[in-house]
């Protein structure tokens, strides 16, 4: 008996304060399993930490196994235009533990937003004064 393939997309926003993982079909239309930081710590410092990144990885993989979901295409977002263009240190082990979970993992690609003509950064004409 063969066990049928069921493809997913999951959805990785690392930042320095925070790690979200959204896993959605393989059109991205409709989310199956969410999860962030926040939900898996209860200190605000540790939300975008890689071991806070692993928990919240598992939390989402478990719903997804439940509905089904098999393999896994892998996309990593900084948050890019002004911001950092540098996923935070939760993608990482956020990727691990997904493929611990026991989820095929197909391509992994970074979609960070990346301006073509940079907006201006915040701080005014004379930089951010402390």
């Amino acid at each position: 008996m063969t066990t049928k393939e069921k493809w997913g997309i999951a959805h990785i926003f690392s930042s320095v304060n925070n790690t979200i993982v959204h896993i959605t079909d393989i059109t991205g239309a409709e989310t199956i399993a969410i999860a962030s930081g926040g939900q898996v710590s209860d200190k605000d410092m540790n939300k975008g930490k890689p071991f806070t990144a692993m928990k919240v990885a598992r939390k989402a993989a478990e719903k997804a196994t439940a509905s089904g979901i098999t393999n896994l295409h892998i996309r990593i977002r900084a948050p890019g235009g002004i911001k950092a263009r540098i996923p935070g240190q939760g993608a990482q082990p956020a990727i691990r533990a997904l493929a611990r979970a026991g989820f095929r993992i197909g391509q992994i690609e970074d979609v960070t937003p990346v301006p073509h003509d940079t907006c201006r950064k915040k701080g005014g004409r004379r930089g951010r004064r402390v």
